[in-house]
């Protein structure tokens, strides 16, 4: 009898931990969407994301766009680009998002390329080893409104202060997002909270990453 009352405890747990796990997740990401915080901050981060031959794809042209609306606000004296390029390409992410910007109107001089990382871990491992370097802490941080709370997380674990500013343009805002990106980014998330931070970069390979890549010619 005490068998059986313990396995059942058991199975009961188990069953209230699978459904606790995802709707932590999806109320975390919807929540940072939905809800952003922008303050005053050190530096704008635009998160990189497919670019053809140089020309950013609709989702980096978003967040390019949005950058460069805060950063003439005042939000931020300066923009970093960053990510790297995929194999055969003959720039990067960051590379064709800095020359964007130089184009419409930022000047070239606050705009640093940091031409490294292929998913956002790197990429937040990356842009913070410079904000350090500079001795700078606070961060806006550009990328899709579904992306907001892994990116912010990775950041605050990197040693960083971050807010994020969703996208407002594009393919990736609240209204144009299906819930497929809600529920890949949720488990996105939950991987990086319990495996991501022993350096197992799960959460930007599970299936359907390429939600928000894809570039059009």
């Amino acid at each position: 009898m005490f068998l059986f009352r313990w396995i059942r405890r058991t199975i009961t747990v188990i069953v209230i931990l699978a459904l606790i796990g995802p709707a932590y997740g999806i109320s975390q990401v919807w929540r940072a969407a939905n809800n952003p915080v922008v303050r005053q901050a050190d530096v704008i981060v635009v998160l990189g994301t497919a670019q053809l031959d140089g020309k950013p794809g609709d989702a980096l042209e978003a967040r390019l766009v949005e950058a460069q609306r805060i950063y003439k606000l005042g939000y931020a004296p300066s923009i970093i680009t960053v990510g790297a390029g995929a194999p055969g390409d003959r720039t990067t992410e960051a590379a064709s998002g800095k020359y964007w910007l130089r184009n419409n109107g930022v000047p070239s001089k606050k705009i640093t390329a940091v031409e490294e990382g292929r998913d956002t871990l790197a990429s937040t491992k990356a842009y913070a080893a410079v904000m350090k370097k500079r001795y700078v802490s606070d961060v806006i941080i550009v990328t899709d409104p579904f992306h907001c709370a892994r990116a912010i997380k990775m950041a605050n674990d990197q040693g960083v202060l971050g807010t994020c500013s969703p996208v407002q343009t594009g393919p990736n805002t609240l209204d144009n997002s299906g819930y497929r990106y809600l529920l890949r980014e949720a488990a996105a998330y939950l991987a990086y909270i319990t495996v991501g931070r022993r350096g197992i970069h799960v959460s930007d390979h599970l299936p359907g990453a390429d939600i928000v890549t894809k570039v059009l010619p």
